[in-house]
């Protein structure tokens, strides 16, 4: 069912044009924020993942001294 079939079934018969136009204008503002909320949080994530490898590396690149006093 489309948006507008189910608005037409949820709303009075004499209700004006505006009001279904003002559900599908909000509906439409919230679907946008959203998505800049998931893209925003898409490119936070893509950060701290990038950090997260150059710290990887970084360790990778320092001496084991737990491997020094362990000796196993």
């Amino acid at each position: 069912m489309s948006f507008r079939e189910e608005l037409r079934r949820v709303l009075p018969p004499d209700a004006s044009p505006t009001l279904a136009e003002y559900q599908l204008v909000a509906e439409f503002q919230q679907e946008v924020s959203w998505r800049q909320e998931h893209e925003r949080y898409c490119q936070w994530y893509s950060e701290v993942a990038e950090r997260n490898r150059e710290e990887l590396l970084k360790l990778r690149g320092d001496i084991n001294l737990f491997g020094w006093f362990s000796r196993r």
